[in-house]
């Protein structure tokens, strides 16, 4: 089990070029890939992003790449003469407007616009990608350590939690048999209370502590839950990404937990339920951090 935390660094260099890639992954519940590049290395975004998914499945997924030339690089410089001779026609006639001797001046026509084209060489993508591919397998192989690390963290923590979970768990099914006889009890103290002498129908009473005790009957409620708790711990140690399975299967336990407290009417079962809502509440939030 991983989380969706994490932060990994990776290097790669030539003779002329070092380029380095950083990985930053939050929280998402789906694949985002954002990938902030040089503009030149765009034609190669698809294939980064495809080298990242097949690693990431989950979060959303910062990547910085940042270049330092490690020599001057001298790209071809072009001259735009039509536009040069454009510029000096448009003087000669601006100067015999006004009524003055044109003199051409080749640097003043040099530093006007687009009359010097700077041409940097092409890059070759090719070896751009080998460079990419090494710096991301490393900042990767970082990241990937970092989540697992920190997702192991997690589980344990989790484990704990459903631990606590099956422990309130098994206080209710101890208490919920004595739910039907402590009704019966209390029903029969007040009705003796109000009919004094008189006789107590002991068939009509046995009706009614029988219907309550279906209307309370959180057998099911019990068997289920337990099933959840099962699958809880199957899940959690299995490989790949696990958190929306996990995070179903917490709606599910909330589900049974709520049905729990609404059908007990017993102080003890409902002091239980609220224990295992909140244990419960601080499960969902652990399993939004894991991929």
């Amino acid at each position: 089990m991983k989380s969706m935390t994490g932060y990994g660094r990776g290097e790669s260099e030539n003779g002329e070029l070092r380029l380095t890639v950083e990985i930053k992954t939050v929280n998402n519940r789906y694949c985002e890939i954002i990938i902030k590049q040089p503009r030149q290395y765009m034609a190669l975004e698809d294939k980064i992003k495809k080298y990242i998914s097949a690693h990431i499945e989950r979060g959303r997924v910062e990547v910085f790449i940042n270049t330092k030339e490690k020599a001057e690089k001298t790209g071809e410089i072009k001259i735009n003469f039509a536009q040069a001779l454009a510029y000096d026609k448009a003087l000669a006639q601006l100067s015999k407007e006004v009524g003055t001797e044109y003199q051409p001046d080749v640097y003043r026509l040099f530093n006007l616009p687009d009359v010097i084209c700077h041409e940097d060489s092409e890059e070759d993508l090719d070896a751009i990608w080998l460079m990419l591919e090494e710096a991301l397998k490393e900042a990767l192989a970082q990241h990937l350590q970092m989540r697992q690390k920190e997702g192991d963290l997690i589980c344990a923590d989790m484990l704990q939690k459903l631990q606590n979970l099956e422990n309130f768990a098994a206080e209710v099914e101890k208490r919920a048999p004595m739910v039907a006889e402590n009704y019966r009890e209390k029903l029969t103290s007040r009705l003796n209370e109000v009919l004094g002498a008189a006789e107590l129908d002991q068939e009509r009473l046995a009706q009614e502590v029988a219907i309550f005790g279906e209307k309370c009957c959180i057998d099911e409620e019990l068997v289920r839950l337990k099933s959840h708790f099962t699958q809880f711990r199957e899940i959690i140690t299995a490989k790949g990404p696990v958190g929306r399975k996990l995070d179903f299967l917490i709606q599910e336990m909330n589900r049974e937990t709520n049905t729990i407290g609404s059908k007990a009417n017993d102080l003890a079962i409902t002091s239980a339920v609220v224990e295992m809502k909140s244990e419960l509440e601080k499960l969902r939030e652990q399993v939004q951090n894991i991929e």
